[in-house]
């Protein structure tokens, strides 16, 4: 399909040929996916659809007039699946502008970067208008993980001041209530005022440490720096406009690996390697897309340690079932299920709804084919570490790492691997990924597989700075 972008006027025109805009398109469903990095409106037609933006930017609002239709019951449905948490939409208006046009007002509650643009019929769906809405002011990432040890540091070291208190000793040990038999005896004075010095002593010192904490070591590149944090970065797979598989009892992959990331990401944020604070960095945080590239960049971007990609596998038939683990291959898969699994994979952008341009597609290949030796050798030793906790909670497809050419393992400086939790194509497995126990159980294998790769591979000293 030929499609022409036209700036004219500050708006976005997206045009087609005229064979292949349908006059009167049906709206099939409309949809509003929320998040704080981006909020997504799709609108499904059963033809393509013409569009024109107009982005105002006081107070923050974006016009989308959709051409060659009239309103319906669907199009109406937009305006109460707009929730109030939702972190960039304030609310949004439709209503029939022009005999053929029907008018779309997104009310914002910042100013943004719209992304207004169309996709092709794909897997289960048909065609799609998409309107991708950006904050201008992005939240650093690397940032929030830093202020949140640092926070976490100041409150340990008042919970610590106040446990050497003397006047807190003093209260605990006279906590009983005296009674006829044996009455408290009495803190003299000199007692209470040795108390009192020590709170003033003691506060003192609890207001410089909150004041100094983390943020004031101040790094040689002029940041500010915590102690060393293991970042581990946690990839659900699929999310948003792509459910991944779907299982015959209706489960869908991005829900169960979500969950599964959530429960790991606590067992991580509790744990600590030689005295350092781990924290797990989610590549997505709730029902989002996210595509393949922007997954390895968030990873990079925090300095993750270890990159984990959390899946859900799935087949033609119900038979299939195990736990794989895979990581990235330089030349061939290691097998034709790996190489299939990949490129099934793979095609996540393409189901999810990415706004391909050009330079954008350049710089997405050039990330992708910088993988090293070293990354490679880093990886296949993590997925070691995590099949061997893994078998002893449940089945492997594999008895060994699997190595082929997954897009989301390609960070050149980050040992990945994606993990194939279960066959959600079997009902058996199905069921364990929706079990409780089950998903605790896997959990915990893999956060030991994590501790043990730790434990043979040390993590290199780093310095951490934001600006």
């Amino acid at each position: 399909m030929k499609r022409r972008t036209l700036l004219q006027a500050g708006s976005l025109v997206l045009t087609l040929g005229a064979a292949e805009i349908a006059k009167g398109a049906a709206i099939m469903t409309v949809r509003v996916w929320p998040a704080p990095e981006y909020s997504r409106v799709t609108i499904e037609s059963d033809a393509a659809l013409s569009a024109k933006q107009l982005f105002v930017p006081s107070p923050p609002r974006l016009a989308v007039d959709i051409q060659g239709i009239t309103l319906n019951p669907a199009l109406k449905e937009l305006v109460a699946k707009v929730k109030p948490d939702d972190p960039n939409i304030a609310g949004i208006r439709v209503g029939q502008f022009t005999p053929d046009i029907v008018r779309l007002v997104v009310d914002l509650k910042h100013p943004i970067r719209p992304q207004v643009f169309s996709l092709a019929p794909v897997a289960a769906y048909q065609h799609r208008l998409v309107l991708d809405l950006y904050p201008v002011a992005e939240v650093d990432p690397l940032d929030a993980l830093i202020a949140d040890r640092a926070m976490e540091s100041k409150a340990a070291q008042a919970a610590k001041a106040a446990a050497q208190d003397p006047l807190e000793l003093l209260i605990a040990q006279h906590s009983q209530r005296p009674t006829a038999s044996s009455p408290a005896p009495a803190a003299s004075g000199t007692t209470m005022a040795k108390a009192q010095d020590a709170i003033k002593t003691g506060a003192v010192r609890a207001d410089n440490a909150s004041a100094s904490g983390l943020k004031d070591q101040k790094s040689p590149h002029g940041g500010t720096t915590t102690d060393r944090l293991i970042i581990i970065a946690l990839d659900p797979g699929h999310g948003g406009e792509d459910p991944g598989a779907i299982g015959p009892g209706g489960t869908k992959e991005k829900d169960v690996v979500l969950k599964l990331a959530h429960l790991l990401r606590e067992r991580i944020n509790a744990a600590s390697v030689n005295g350092n604070a781990m924290r797990a960095f989610l590549t997505r945080d709730a029902d989002f897309f996210v595509p393949l590239g922007t997954r390895v960049q968030k990873a990079r971007r925090v300095q993750a340690d270890l990159f984990i990609s959390i899946h859900a596998d799935a087949f033609f038939t119900p038979d299939p079932q195990g736990a794989s683990v895979f990581a990235l291959s330089q030349g061939g898969a290691t097998s034709s299920a790996a190489r299939w699994m990949a490129a099934k994979e793979n095609k996540a952008d393409l189901i999810g709804g990415l706004n391909v341009k050009a330079k954008d597609a350049t710089v997405q290949r050039a990330l992708l084919d910088m993988s090293t030796t070293a990354q490679i050798n880093d990886s296949l030793k993590l997925g070691g570490n995590l099949l061997g906790e893994i078998k002893r909670v449940g089945k492997l497809h594999k008895p060994r790492v699997e190595q082929a050419s997954f897009a989301v393992l390609k960070a050149p400086d980050i040992p990945s691997v994606l993990v194939e939790a279960a066959f959600i194509s079997n009902p058996t497995e199905e069921t364990k990924l929706n079990s409780e126990d089950y998903q605790n159980q896997l959990a915990d294998a893999l956060m030991r597989g994590i501790e043990a790769y730790f434990a043979k591979n040390p993590p290199l000293a780093r310095v951490r700075t934001t600006s």
